[in-house]
């Protein structure tokens, strides 16, 4: 199997787009590290795998804490002797609000999840691997168009593909991939809280693109997942600063 023994870490485990990617690298051989700030779900997977035959290891963690990302990269090297992959997918979801009217609170949050966040663990992960090591961040179509009422979420995600970029041409020399993947809208938890939150002008400029895709249907999370896996593959061997769509159409 492709992953035999490779050891990949997963962040935002138990949920949507990276609960359907732990599942699929199970079945084709890898060996987890895991983490998420849910504990009970996270701890449920484990143990499915782990009945499975998985060697697991999993994490709590707060992506937003440098110090917590570093303790967990590094207690994952101890626990399987090197880092293969990793695909760093946690993320808060989206309120909808205009740039007029985003309280601080929810700038700093959405900013230090889901763009800090993925800094520290790229950081701590490039620290630790070696060459012929992948990494995938999540962005979204959020990345790479402006989405009205969603502004943190928007700059955030934008900026997951600029340091995506930014860091497979810093590491690319020593023979480590870097890419992202931006899904569009996914049949997850998030879009779906995304989609049951309270209507406005903003919300339903953002979510008509859902009735308006080529493909007219909502994609599920093990679509976007075999697109991760791929990238985290030897298969994509000469791919690297991609930033590759899973949106059923919506950017073409």
């Amino acid at each position: 199997m492709a992953f035999t023994n490779k050891v990949i870490a997963i962040t935002g485990a138990s949920s949507g787009i990276a609960l359907a990617l732990a599942h699929h690298l199970a079945e084709q051989g890898a060996r987890l590290s895991l983490a998420d700030i849910a504990v009970e779900p996270l701890n449920k997977l484990a143990d499915e795998l782990r009945a499975s035959g998985t060697d697991v290891l999993a994490t709590p963690l707060d992506v937003s804490s440098s110090s917590a990302v570093d303790a967990w990269v590094t207690a994952t090297v101890t626990h399987f002797g090197r880092l293969d992959g990793a695909a760093n997918i946690a993320g808060i979801g989206m309120d909808f609000s205009s740039v007029e009217d985003t309280p601080d609170e929810i700038w700093h949050r959405v900013i230090a999840v889901n763009l800090s966040g993925v800094m520290f663990c790229v950081r701590a992960q490039v620290r630790v691997m070696q060459r012929g090591a992948s990494i995938v961040n999540a962005t979204s179509l959020a990345g790479i168009r402006g989405r009205p009422g969603l502004g943190a979420y928007v700059c955030a995600k934008h900026g997951v593909v600029g340091l995506t970029r930014t860091v497979a041409k810093e590491v690319g020399e020593r023979g480590i991939r870097v890419n992202a993947v931006a899904p569009g809208p996914i049949e997850t938890p998030m879009l779906q809280a995304l989609l049951d939150s309270t209507p406005s002008a903003s919300s339903g400029q953002t979510t008509s693109t859902y009735s308006t895709l080529p493909l007219k249907r909502k994609g599920q999370a093990e679509e976007v997942a075999r697109i991760f896996a791929f990238l985290l593959s030897d298969e994509s061997s000469y791919t690297t600063g991609a930033v590759m769509t899973v949106d059923g159409g919506a950017s073409a």
